[in-house]
């Protein structure tokens, strides 16, 4: 870590001393959005609780206040593996920051304590878990705070799908510095969550800033699973040869396996999960922030926090959770603000296996019941008819209209009336339960329907049903879509290891009282090759580069890499791409130009505007 003397930041001298660090010391002119409200309440000394999107800057609305008031913002974080590149990025501005966490030789937390004490920190992070230790606290008394700021304040709900037990003894911050104010912040969460955040905390004075949750430069799209590993590599092929991204699977064996597949077929792919030994973990991790183009396939074992701006695609091989879940990992995409793909697969084995998860889970009848609420807003997410966008803003209180670009948008499923249908399978399944005392899963049930005479169907003599054979009209793929979607209705429910159909309360409204079913029929998707020129053309709108600048922007990159490299941190520590791509289009021709680029300031521009203008003088 360089020394304070190497890195201090000059006390801005303007009567706007926020706006001079956010030009001086992050290079950008002018606020976004409820920035400047936010970071003036925390000045000011208030507290406040900041919903934000990832990507919405969020980190600058208490870096620019620990930097203008006196003394040390304390930030709590638990994104351990992450504090170290968070230092670094603070270090390449100037910004005096260091961290304190498990991973540290003792020598080394011995000297940023000194520090913290002897006020040479701007900013010091910690692991939640160390406000535990009373070592801790009278460290923290020992210095002056500047505030506190608690990142992935949703950690604190414990109905949330992030839920970390230390977070609950934050509250003492309040109670052992009440004058110091706090900032908590979260990319996710509903108004319950809000409410939880702010009790938890002790947050009740807080003024709330909800920024729109909308990712617009995110393209969502769902797709019915029928061989996953397959549609993933056509769809990375098609769109995003090259690029970095995550993939999530549910499990860890399907982790390795996807990774392995990825890589056997030329993408470069890492696995991550908690079954991985730390060293490997920490690597691979590495790994992926630092390199361009990189692929890490995980379980949600990993991505909170991941501060790496170029991810352009967040995959799901299996079905997320919650709708929190989803936004959350979604997020990880396109935190620069260029286009970036949300993309899932998603199958009727998908619900029965998270049914069946919900039902051996641990906890009461209360927890069980707030899983399946969980899970029932990400299944209409997946069967919407409507624009996915605004179903996702609505989960979270916030209205927008159709966005254009999502896959409901791009290619607008039809709703159609499935009322026989569903009436047929709900029969089947009643059947074989009033007359023959059985019940089984969804692909006997459609072999019944579609009336194939095959061992099983014989084994139980179940051609000679009424219900055998009188499902022909569909084909048994359409038929598994029936049974994704009743279930998502709660027209159906699912039962036992073995994943039997069973009928609900609200079947016999369907059954018995003429209750209409609509239903979603998939369209015809897009082929890698249309899809692959949409998103090259959105690119291409996006960034604006003509062939010249786009040479330019990539030598750009490889100096940028080299740089990185040599010093050991990640690319984007160094330059975003937006930087560059600015840089590639301006072509600045003096270290004046250079320093109007947004994401330019000081200390970047002194220690790489020299190497910059070389790069582009060198075209």
């Amino acid at each position: 870590m360089d020394t304070a003397e190497d890195t201090a930041v000059a006390p801005p001298v303007t009567d706007d001393p926020a706006h001079e660090v956010l030009r001086r010391v992050f290079g950008y002119d002018s606020f976004r959005g409820a920035q400047r409200e936010i970071v003036d309440q925390v000045i000011g000394g208030g507290d406040a609780l900041v919903l934000m999107p990832t990507g919405g800057g969020k980190s600058l609305c208490y870096q620019i206040p620990a930097l203008v008031r006196d003394g040390t913002g304390v930030v709590i974080s638990p994104l351990i593996a992450l504090m170290q590149d968070q230092v670094d990025a603070l270090s390449a501005l100037g910004v005096r920051a260091g961290f304190l966490n498990s991973t540290q030789f003792p020598d080394e937390r011995r000297a940023v304590e000194a520090q913290y004490a002897a006020g040479e920190l701007d900013l010091l992070y910690l692991a939640p878990e160390r406000l535990r230790m009373e070592s801790t606290i009278q460290l923290l008394g020992r210095g002056r705070i500047a505030l506190f700021a608690i990142d992935e304040a949703h950690c604190v709900s414990q109905w949330g799908h992030d839920f970390r037990p230390d977070y609950l003894a934050l509250s003492v911050l309040h109670e052992q510095w009440p004058d110091v104010p706090r900032i908590a912040l979260t990319a996710t969460a509903t108004a319950k969550t809000r409410d939880e955040i702010i009790t938890r905390l002790d947050l009740a004075g807080a003024r709330r800033f909800v920024a729109s949750f909308d990712r617009p430069n995110i393209q969502y799209r769902i797709e019915p699973k029928n061989r996953p590993d397959r549609q993933l590599l056509d769809f990375l092929r098609a769109e995003h040869p090259g690029d970095a991204g995550i993939v999530y699977c549910l499990s860890r064996n399907s982790v390795e396996k996807t990774a392995a597949f990825l890589t056997e077929n030329g993408i470069r792919a890492l696995p991550y999960h908690a079954g991985l030994d730390h060293r490997t973990r920490a690597e691979n991790q590495a790994r992926f922030l630092r390199e361009d183009g990189l692929v890490i396939v995980a379980t949600i074992a990993f991505g909170m926090g991941i501060d790496k701006p170029d991810v352009r695609f967040v995959a799901h091989l299996d079905l997320p959770k919650s709708v929190e879940g989803y936004y959350q990992e979604t997020g990880r995409a396109g935190r620069d603000g260029l286009p970036s793909t949300a993309w899932m697969v998603y199958g009727l084995q998908d619900v029965v296996q998270q049914r069946r998860l919900i039902d051996s889970s641990e906890g009461d009848a209360a927890h069980r019941r707030q899983l399946q609420l969980h899970l029932d807003a990400m299944l209409a997410l997946c069967e919407t008819v409507d624009c996915r966008r605004t179903q996702l803003l609505a989960y979270f209180g916030q209205s927008a209209q159709p966005c254009g670009n999502c896959d409901t948008c791009l290619s607008p499923p039809e709703s159609w009336d499935g009322t026989v249908a569903a009436q047929k399978l709900l029969s089947a399944v009643l059947r074989l339960k009033r007359e023959r005392g059985q019940s089984f899963g969804a692909g006997h049930l459609i072999d019944i329907l579609l009336g194939k005479k095959n061992q099983k169907v014989q084994q139980y003599d179940h051609h000679e049903l009424s219900v055998f054979g009188v499902g022909t009209d569909l084909r048994d793929s359409e038929w598994r879509g029936v049974v994704r979607q009743l279930l998502a209705q709660g027209l159906l429910t699912v039962h036992g290891d073995y994943g039997v159909l069973t009928l609900t309360e609200a079947s016999e409204s369907v059954l018995f009282d003429g209750r209409t079913v609509r239903l979603r029929r998939e369209p015809e998707r897009p082929t890698p090759s249309r899809a692959a020129r949409s998103a090259k053309s959105a690119k291409a709108a996006a960034v604006e580069l003509t062939e010249a600048d786009t040479s330019l922007f990539e030598r750009l990159r490889q100096w940028r890499a080299d740089t990185a490299k040599e010093q050991g941190v990640p690319a984007y520590v160094v330059f975003h791409d937006a930087t560059l791509r600015e840089i590639a289009a301006r072509k600045p021709g003096d270290l004046a130009a250079l320093g109007a680029v947004s994401g330019v300031g000081e200390s970047k521009l002194a220690r790489y505007g020299e190497q910059v203008l070389e790069v582009v003088a060198a075209q």
